[in-house]
């Protein structure tokens, strides 16, 4: 009978050029490879048959004992522990594939890259969802754990943002269930945090407001800095803080289509009040993007820094994507045509226009830029004898 090893025993086991196996007992075996490293393997005979199962790695010597009983156990009960891990293992393998995460993955793949926002909702996804419920197999989520999620994004990111999730986590699982013979989603209408009527936002800032959140701006670091360029810009937030250096050239900054809602590469003049903010940001080495809190990052956390920046200037009720509504008011204001003040704010013009007209409109846009600009400086700080333009 071999002795039994002891756990120092095995620290000290001396490797050598070939692998080796030394017995412990009970069909364990340790296995020491010529590298140094240690594991465990069990020997035994099936049906008259040489046998060998491969204990997992960074067990220790005890649980390795465990698993060898169990093994010999099985042997004594006219079961294969080999055949049995192989299934073990392919039932989880085939599992894996159905996990929320996996299908999700798989759905982008073949479908949900043909989504305008498909970098965005993915984003999402991973973000919100996949830390909850992403290793989960899909047909296990229950409906009351959605509804838990959603509730948490509410409390977390707002009603709107909780029902962006929603809608995604639906089709990801409407297209699953339109490929499996047994999956039932367990989304049904009226799970939406807010109502369709309620998610349409016509909020702009007043003139007061508008006072308010720039001056505020001006002592906000970056995400102030981003507040001020999304107004003067019209610019979607993701747009702007996502901006790396290399998309200006000049006074014209070149949104790529790859980053652009509508798909299309977006010319966008830049205002010298706007082309001002740029000047005043630090180029960091080793970070691309120009609003960074980080050095490393694009400015984040909106979350965060609006609550402490509605706090300081007494502006609630108001999102940053209201900054390009109120932009588009603005130009309006200013007596830039509707054409475009569409187009600064990167929309295609319908119809028969919009498909011959291919001219790009720069210089009426740099001009409608710095209308805008003109008309929030007067509000801003309006000068003696000038009358602020009204709604």
């Amino acid at each position: 009978m071999s002795k039994r090893l002891t756990d120092l025993a095995i620290r000290n086991l001396k490797p050598g050029p070939t692998r080796q196996e030394i017995p412990d007992h009970g069909g364990l075996y340790v296995v020491l490879q010529p590298s140094g490293r240690r594991g465990f393997c069990v020997r035994y005979r099936f049906n008259g048959v040489p046998k060998k199962l491969t204990l997992p790695n960074g067990i220790t010597l005890a649980q390795a004992r465990k698993l060898a009983a169990d093994a010999m156990f099985e042997v004594a009960r006219n079961n294969d522990p080999a055949e049995t891990k192989k299934i073990t293992q392919a039932k989880a393998a085939a599992a894996a594939k159905d996990t929320l995460q996996a299908i999700s993955i798989e759905y982008w793949k073949r479908d949900g890259n043909k989504l305008r926002t498909a970098g965005v909702r993915a984003g999402l996804l991973e973000r919100l969802v996949y830390p909850t419920l992403g290793d989960r197999q899909i047909d296990s989520i229950k409906r009351s754990e959605i509804i838990r999620l959603l509730d948490k994004i509410e409390d977390e990111n707002g009603p709107r943002q909780a029902d962006i999730v929603l809608a995604l986590v639906r089709r990801i699982m409407n297209w699953h269930a339109s490929r499996s013979d047994e999956f039932r989603t367990p989304i049904v209408r009226g799970m939406g945090q807010c109502k369709p009527k309620e998610r349409e936002r016509s909020r702009i800032l007043n003139d007061d407001e508008l006072r308010s959140v720039w001056r505020v701006a001006g002592t906000a670091a970056e995400f102030g800095a981003l507040i001020k360029f999304l107004l003067l810009t019209a610019a979607r937030r993701s747009e702007a803080a996502k901006m790396p250096w290399s998309e200006i050239d000049g006074d014209v900054w070149h949104l790529p289509a790859s980053r652009n809602k509508v798909k299309a590469d977006l010319p966008r003049p830049l205002s010298r009040a706007a082309q001002a903010i740029l000047d005043e940001r630090p180029r960091i080495d080793g970070c691309p993007f120009v609003f960074s809190n980080d050095g490393k990052h694009p400015v984040g956390g909106y979350n965060f820094l609006k609550k402490r920046f509605d706090k300081a200037c007494g502006v609630s009720g108001w999102q940053l994507h209201d900054l390009r509504r109120t932009a588009r008011s603005l130009l309006s204001r200013a007596g830039v045509s509707s054409d475009h003040s569409e187009r600064c704010l990167g929309h295609t013009i319908g119809g028969v226009r919009g498909v011959y007209d291919r001219h790009r409109y720069l210089d009426e846009m740099r001009a409608a830029y710095e209308k805008l600009a003109q008309l929030i400086f007067q509000i801003v700080d309006p000068q003696p004898n000038v009358v602020t333009l009204r709604h």
